[in-house]
């Protein structure tokens, strides 16, 4: 059975820094691409970032550019956000995705973890 777990999650200051891992387990291939979503209440999810498994080709959304950083380890199946000078927008829920293709639309990730609460303060 296919799983994603987030972990890293928690407030922080804006200014401040955290670093999301997902660990994958159960896939008998390596996914294609593997992402980044967020989601606030009542909002829809969006993309942040998309790392092909392969090549490590990576997308960003505006938002996250320059601040943000998608990383992977495939040996230990495991996907990173590191994401520094954090501002208080930044505050949602973090899930982690993986699919067959690496456009951040939600259609293209048909895995999700469960998501890790990331909260920015002033």
């Amino acid at each position: 059975q296919v799983q994603l777990v987030e972990s890293g999650g928690g407030s922080v200051q804006a200014g401040g820094s955290l670093r999301l891992s997902c660990a994958a387990s159960g896939f008998t291939y390596r996914p294609y691409c593997m992402a980044w979503f967020r989601q606030a209440s009542g909002k829809e999810r969006e993309g942040v970032a998309t790392i092909y498994t392969g090549s490590g080709t990576t997308y960003y959304a505006e938002s996250v550019k320059g601040r943000f950083t998608i990383s992977r380890d495939n040996a230990k199946n495991t996907l990173y956000l590191q994401m520094d000078s954090l501002k208080p927008e930044d505050t949602d829920m973090y899930y982690c995705a993986a699919g067959a293709a690496c456009r951040p639309l939600i259609a293209n990730f048909n895995y999700w973890g469960q998501g890790t609460q990331v909260t920015v303060s002033s």
